[in-house]
């Protein structure tokens, strides 16, 4: 496909979405508010297909976020905070200043190492808040939350870091038998699992951001 093909693909989008949000009663009522959660089931839904290895169905769900960002683009420009064009500009100029070994002078030897440049780059750039976990959602889910503070906390020396390497297909059973039986655990010591981790990983960013 061609560059003008894919620039009127989503402009045919991008008036559908207009469309939809003058015409459609449902469209015409909704705000950032009521639109994030079908935002965060179609990228659950998305993830699902990725992880299938369903190339129809992940067609099918890459377009329902993609209209998810049209819509919510719409409604930055209805009360003029910003467009579509501006988020493009927005992600392209953060991926270039985020990709230094890539658009600069700066040399990595792993994929590890892209990611702690990213996370240090991240840090530094303005309107963060301060602190190494200062932009983690707290409304994540706790092993996404989790993830994401261990993460943060190895980019800043302050935990051990991941290795280099993608688990295998052997690693990746035995993680979520480990995990399905906390969960079992759990459910024996009617313990909700996810409630727990999430005041572990309080606990842990209260503690490493102490240091």
């Amino acid at each position: 496909m061609s560059q003008a093909d894919i620039a009127e693909a989503v402009a045919r989008l991008d008036a559908l979405t207009r469309r939809l949000r003058r015409e459609c009663p449902w469209d015409r009522e909704q705000n950032e508010r009521t639109i994030v959660p079908h935002t965060v089931e179609e990228a659950y839904e998305l993830a699902d297909a990725a992880q299938r290895g369903d190339d129809r169905k992940l067609l099918d769900e890459l377009g329902d976020v993609l209209f998810q960002v049209h819509f919510l683009s719409l409604l930055l420009e209805e009360r003029g905070a910003g467009d579509l064009a501006e988020v493009a500009e927005h992600c392209r100029q953060k991926l270039i200043r985020r990709h230094p070994h890539v658009f600069e002078e700066a040399e990595v030897s792993s994929a590890g190492e892209v990611l702690r440049n990213w996370d240090q780059i991240k840090a530094g750039e303005e309107g963060r808040e301060p602190g190494i976990f200062g932009d983690i959602p707290e409304n994540l889910p706790a092993l996404l939350y989790a993830r994401k503070l261990q993460r943060r906390a190895a980019s800043a020396g302050r935990w051990p870091a991941a290795g280099d390497e993608q688990a295998d297909a052997e690693s990746f059973r035995a993680v979520g038998d480990e995990l399905l039986a906390l969960v079992d655990r759990a459910r024996k010591q009617r313990v909700d699992p996810e409630l727990a981790l999430r005041a572990a990983a309080d606990r842990f960013r209260d503690e490493i951001g102490e240091r």
